[in-house]
């Protein structure tokens, strides 16, 4: 339904003659309005998880915000402040797609870098570059996005 989905917004964009992002934003709107009114919709269609995706993409921009602001504080405090470390995150996402997304979303937010994934596929080890309480970092990681990224992917 995705493939669908965007070919309809890119036809949208060739029949306007409207080829920028603002015109294919447009067309994808349009498009998930026309699937909307000819496609079935319920808990575990296309429907339901567009929302989850961007509500995903909406929490992963406010992690890296939060991020960089934390990061921006590091580079100018003390360097005793600094308690770099690395921390084992058991996983509930099961799914090569999902523990994939999730250590990108980890690396990809400043301070923090997925380094493994262990053989069972049932831990993830990332570093951190302040490592106050492991368990709290922990928590930080699973109750944001690993959260979504499971609404997402799974």
């Amino acid at each position: 339904m995705a493939f669908l989905h965007w070919i309809l917004a890119v036809l949208w964009v060739a029949l306007t003659g409207q080829w920028s992002l603002g015109g294919l934003a447009i067309g994808w709107l349009f498009a998930y309005g026309v699937l909307w009114l000819t496609h079935p919709h319920g808990p575990g269609t296309y429907f339901a998880r567009v929302p989850r995706v961007f509500r995903a993409l909406v929490v992963f921009l406010w992690e890296i915000l939060l991020a960089n602001l934390r990061v921006t504080y590091h580079v100018f405090a003390p360097l005793d402040r600094m308690r770099p470390g690395i921390v084992a995150v058991p996983l509930d996402v099961q799914s090569d797609a999902a523990i994939t997304m999730l250590a990108n979303a980890i690396t990809l937010t400043p301070g923090t870098l997925s380094l493994d994934v262990a053989s069972d596929r049932q831990t993830l080890y990332v570093h951190g570059m302040r490592i106050g309480d492991p368990r709290s970092f922990r928590r930080d990681i699973k109750r944001t996005l690993e959260k979504h990224v499971k609404e997402v992917c799974e």
